[in-house]
């Protein structure tokens, strides 16, 4: 970061959701301001961010004429224009994460790819570019069920993946270019978020464990610390400040992996922001993952990582069956249970399984913030 008073300093986020929104609020507590583009005035962001710009974050000019306003460029979403990226680089803006690892990481199997070349532990794949060439492996034995199907690209928040169990479920393949992988026998699905800045210095948040909603095929709940020995921890650790170091990353990188049932670990899928999995460090946490993207980001040393007590983070997620205008029941109720945090993002309107807001549940034992999780997942709802 340069001299100038962080009042002055204009930090730019591509994204005005949740993420962007609790990126801002973390930002505002140096004084920094902040500016988003995104494509309507009712994104989360807007309200509590400096400056809104109206505008399409994968359009070329779009995203090029908003990059020469500010100081330094960060994202909240992986799908963007990185060719304007690119070129506000060359012209000395500054960009984290830097458009190579977006590069990287936002074709799926550009980035299966990477993590293999790093010998980092990795399902086999294959890509394709219709149903139809699906097929064809299958029939040829290149293919066996169970496998996942994902979208090479615009895959997000439990869209884009699909897990074919058997020949009865090839008609609910993905159209266009995807990618298959063996399914990995699941026990736990983890992630570690990892920093870095780029003076080189690595810190890791403690693994949590992550259990997904097979509806909506998203994050329903997670747990921190995750269940698994320390030297699964150990290795979870290693393997994140790994890929980080690879990618040289400038920022936060969420590292989702499964254990499988033999202990052992293979990564999943990476994302270069602010994450789902790292809500909880908000009031869990030393460092929330807000303020040490924007340590990273700015080369300031980065904070500490570790857990001042144990935590569930619950997703708030639109109720199946409604769609209109949203409205919170048993607010009151879970608010009344101590250690209990509610984060409501400001969106107007729910549908079935959006994400709505988050809830994390504090408390000094692990056990007691798993049975107040169980209360307040059965008592809050979002209808309309």
């Amino acid at each position: 970061m340069t001299n100038k008073a962080i009042s002055d300093f204009k930090l730019g986020v591509l994204g005005g959701g949740q993420l962007g929104k609790m990126l801002t609020l973390a930002g505002s507590q140096w004084g920094l301001r902040t500016a988003i583009l995104d494509a309507g005035q009712d994104m989360p962001a807007a309200p509590v961010c400096q400056e809104f710009v109206q505008g399409d974050f994968r359009d070329f000019e779009t995203v090029y004429r908003f990059g020469k306003t500010v100081d330094l460029l960060t994202i909240e979403i992986e799908q963007i224009n990185i060719d304007a990226l690119e070129k506000l680089e060359k012209e000395g803006v500054r960009v984290f994460p830097s458009p190579a690892n977006l590069r990287v990481i936002q074709d799926k199997a550009v980035q299966t790819q990477f993590l293999i070349d790093q010998k980092i532990p990795k399902p086999d794949y294959l890509t394709f570019s219709s149903p139809a060439e699906i097929r064809q492996a299958i029939d040829a034995g290149k293919v066996r069920f169970p496998f996942v199907q994902k979208l090479r690209k615009f895959g997000y928040d439990g869209r884009g993946v699909r897990v074919i169990r058997s020949e009865k479920e090839l008609p609910q393949l993905l159209e266009g270019e995807t990618m298959t992988e063996d399914c990995v026998a699941i026990d736990k699905e983890l992630s570690v978020i990892v920093a870095r800045n780029s003076s080189g210095e690595v810190a890791a948040y403690p693994a949590v464990e992550m259990v997904f909603n097979p509806d909506a095929n998203l994050v329903d709940y997670l747990v921190c610390p995750a269940e698994i020995t320390p030297a699964i921890e150990k290795e979870a650790e290693m393997l994140a400040k790994k890929i980080a170091g690879a990618l040289n990353l400038i920022g936060i990188l969420a590292v989702e992996m499964f254990l499988d049932k033999q202990g052992k670990l293979w990564v999943n899928e990476l994302a270069p922001r602010p994450h789902n999995s790292g809500h909880q460090t908000i009031e869990s946490s030393f460092t929330s993952q807000y303020e040490q993207h924007l340590r990273a980001i700015l080369n300031f040393p980065l904070g500490s990582t570790a857990t001042k007590m144990p935590s569930v983070m619950i997703n708030l997620l639109g109720e199946a069956g409604f769609s209109g205008p949203a409205v919170y029941e048993g607010l009151k109720e879970c608010l009344a249970i101590e250690g209990v945090k509610i984060h409501i993002y400001g969106k107007k309107e729910t549908r079935p399984f959006r994400k709505m807001g988050h809830i994390t549940v504090l408390d000094f034992k692990r056990e007691r913030a798993l049975e107040k999780a169980k209360r307040v997942r059965q008592t809050i709802k979002v209808k309309a």
